[in-house]
């Protein structure tokens, strides 16, 4: 499934996989107890957080739920989860000339719902980094939305019994859910350089790739292994027994054989594509526009950043 992120259409990996995480739910099991919730049951669709959020506002705390990196886990990731593209062109893999589709009804539902819900605090926006995190460590949000790789820090910093749980879905979207998708980054091996130093660079990948370094590198960090090798080792040494929620990420990707919509996305100068979401998200959030116009934006200012891209590297 990871690798698949790093291929091309024929197979051939582009670059190594090194931190890659997905989002998956976070809650706090203390704040989930005084506010009569039961600690040991996540909320599993969207009507369920939202209920969830409701009891955690009305026990008194700042906001029921938060997220980061908006665009990535509530666009990217949300329409994943229910096996819905991004874009057209199986979300840029099979073609430059792609186009978004973010404007669904689906997609519009959602994001009034999250505009509606940020009136009562039941979500409380954070921002389009990784203040997000902060707020759930700090008590102000009983659930947060993000990578699974913030599992280190939030154990590190967290004075709370935390809990986890599969992203949610709407449970009237047939076929949902789906997989997730992975974000992170990745290393790359540049052309025309010397024999000698491609001789290193394969070393290190093996070194990389080798299932001990791999496990103890997911172990450690919480982002996924890039190995079955690496997952089944860890499986054996009884981690994931002794950590409860640490194999929830590896469990989203797998939950259902990817799709055509749901492998993940590769489109031309997507950070730019991404700021522009992100951006009319925030719109329709403060109110100055609909759910629908926001999104509707969103697609017209990407696809003229997609077209851009797609006559500049025929």
């Amino acid at each position: 499934v990871i690798a698949g992120y790093y291929a091309d259409t024929g197979g051939n990996m582009l670059s190594f996989p090194l931190n890659a995480s997905t989002p998956i739910l976070y809650y706090n099991k203390d704040q989930f107890r005084f506010a009569g919730l039961d600690a040991d049951k996540p909320p599993k669709t969207w009507p369920e957080l939202e209920t969830a959020a409701e009891r955690l506002r009305a026990a008194g705390y700042t906001c029921g739920f938060t997220t980061h990196y908006p665009s990535w886990v509530n666009v990217e990731n949300f329409l994943a989860f229910h096996g819905l593209p991004v874009a057209t062109q199986n979300n840029g893999m099979a073609g430059l000339d792609a186009q978004l589709v973010i404007d669904n009804p689906l997609m519009v539902r959602h994001l009034a719902a999250l505009a509606n819900w940020q009136k009562t605090g039941i979500y409380q926006y954070a921002g389009r980094t990784t203040r997000g995190e902060r707020r759930f460590s700090a008590h102000e949000c009983g659930m947060f939305l993000g990578s699974s790789a913030s599992r280190a820090d939030f154990l590190a910093q967290a004075n709370f019994e935390i809990g986890y749980g599969l992203l949610p879905y709407y449970p009237d979207v047939a076929g949902a859910p789906k997989n997730s998708i992975i974000g992170g980054g990745s290393l790359w091996a540049l052309r025309d350089r010397p024999e000698a130093e491609y001789k290193g660079v394969a070393k290190f990948f093996a070194f990389l790739s080798r299932p001990d370094v791999q496990a103890e590198w997911h172990q450690t960090t919480g982002y996924l292994p890039i190995t079955r090798a690496a997952y089944e080792l860890t499986q054996s040494e009884g981690f994931y027994a002794k950590n409860p929620g640490a194999e929830i990420a590896v469990k989203q990707i797998t939950l259902n054989p990817p799709t055509a919509d749901t492998r993940g996305l590769r489109l031309g100068s997507y950070v730019t594509v991404r700021d522009i979401i992100e951006e009319e998200m925030e719109q329709a959030l403060d109110g100055r526009k609909t759910a629908e116009a926001a999104l509707k934006s969103a697609v017209a200012r990407g696809n003229a950043v997609l077209k851009e891209f797609a006559r500049t590297n025929k």
